[in-house]
């Protein structure tokens, strides 16, 4: 269902349950033992997350979901497995790491709620990215209401989640869903060369950076006084002061 590589600093997921990497009981504990492993490397910097089919993930496993109709509590049992979605793609944004994903064919409904869920998207021009759950009678309730508002505002939310629309990776970038959009030719490459562009970054400032970000989220919580407490963290590292060493002496 996963295969997993450490190159250098970063750390690829890719997805890899023919044909559509559909999410059942089995994904989901698999996924979580990922979790387990990446919240204690904190010598990884990035997370880079891609898919083995065409496909990048199209939700959970509809015969998953049509199994649910035909239990008796089936909209108890319903709410339970999206719960622990729900929970699996909490943990997946709470990673101290940067996350990264690559989206070179469709992710809808849980699979984009996938994507949300990380800091950074890159698409294919190709991709087709959406919501369209209202067509089954449910909601995206894996995350992807809430994150999508936040990310791109109350009208693109609607937009997408009230009509069920699917956009491509260019119409992705101009919506703030994506933060780059390429031609599926070159997303892989493109891809692979932007994390190792994040993976020479130091990997304190982008776990502090990370975290401040989502404090910035966080009304009750006070940013400017978390930053100086970062930098503070920060100035002390021999990684820090080994950077600004070598910017000092003329290095690039």
């Amino acid at each position: 269902m996963f295969h997993t590589e450490t190159i250098g600093a970063r750390f690829v997921l890719t997805l890899d349950r023919p044909p559509v990497n559909a999410i059942n009981d089995e994904w989901l504990s698999r996924f979580n033992a990922i979790i387990d492993t990446l919240e204690t490397r904190l010598d990884i910097a990035v997370v880079h997350i891609r898919s083995a089919h065409k496909i990048f993930c199209a939700g959970m496993d509809i015969a998953h979901i049509e199994a649910l109709t035909k239990r008796p509590a089936a909209a108890a049992a319903m709410v339970r497995d999206v719960g622990e979605i729900q929970r699996a793609y909490a943990r997946l944004e709470a990673l101290p790491q940067v996350v990264l994903v690559e989206l070179g064919g469709p992710a809808l409904g849980g699979g984009l709620e996938l994507a949300l869920a990380c800091d950074l998207r890159i698409a294919a021009d190709e991709a087709k990215l959406g919501l369209p759950e209202a067509k089954l009678g449910l909601i995206p309730g894996g995350g992807g209401s809430q994150r999508l508002t936040w990310l791109c505002g109350k009208g693109v939310a609607a937009r997408l989640i009230l009509s069920g629309e699917v956009v491509n990776g260019q119409e992705a970038l101009k919506l703030g869903l994506v933060q780059w959009s390429v031609p599926r030719e070159r997303l892989a490459a493109e891809a692979a060369q932007l994390a190792e562009r994040i993976t020479a970054l130091s990997t304190g400032s982008l776990h502090e950076a990370k975290r401040l970000i989502q404090t910035a989220l966080t009304p009750s919580r006070d940013g400017f006084a978390e930053e100086l407490e970062a930098d503070r963290r920060l100035f002390d590292l021999p990684d820090t002061r080994a950077r600004i060493a070598h910017f000092l002496s003329g290095g690039r």
